[in-house]
This record gives C-alpha cells, structure tokens and sequence, in this order.
C-alpha cells in the first residue's frame, strides 16, 4: 500500500523536482547526468539550503569557494550567497536538499 506521505526518489524523472512544501520548509531532489552542470549562478535570497549527496559526487562553487561533495556527504548554502554545481564524475549524481524556507514554487519540475 502506497503512504500518500513518502515519495521516492527512485520514481522521479526530472532533473529537478520540488518533493513537498511546507510553511517554513522546502525538499526537493537534483539528479545531474554526467557532465551536467544546474545551469547559471543562483542564489535564494530568504533560504538556506542542505544539499546531501545521495549519489555520485558533485563539485559546487559557493560565492567564492569551490568544495566537492560524494556520496554521504552535505554542504550548506546560506541564503543570498550564489551557487551552481556540476557532475564532474562518472555516472549519475542524485542529491537530496532541504530549503528553509521555500525558495520554489511547490511542485517545480525542470
């Protein structure tokens, strides 16, 4: 029996999508192909974010440091500081990220 609760990372097929939203927090997954890059700086102006690698290793600019991050491993990102990540290893890279608060409209799929 499925529990309208939980999701699986495992059904998703976006590179990107939103999980759940609460009032004051966010979950969402990336999987990144190798090679992939998430595109341009960003930064979340109001939210902090968690990013756990799950999978896979992935290698972040944060403001003006670099740091790679594997399997098992998280980085924190305070808000309002720019950053991008890229896969720069072999196979797909899944990470796991929590927002606090919702930087994303709930529901967000790229």
């Amino acid at each position: 029996m499925s529990n309208p609760l939980a999701h699986d990372i495992a059904k998703k097929e976006s590179w990107f999508e939103v999980l759940t939203t609460t009032e004051r927090s966010q979950v969402a997954m990336m999987r990144l192909a190798e090679g992939q890059v998430t595109g341009e700086s960003e930064d979340h102006p109001e939210s902090d974010q968690v990013l756990l690698v799950l999978d896979g290793c992935v290698t972040g600019t944060i403001g003006e440091n670099e740091v790679t991050v594997c399997t098992g491993q998280f980085v924190v990102i305070p808000a309002g500081v720019k950053h991008q990540f890229r896969n720069h290893g072999q196979g797909e890279a899944v990470t796991f990220n929590v927002y606090a608060v919702p930087a994303y409209p709930p529901g967000t799929k790229d």
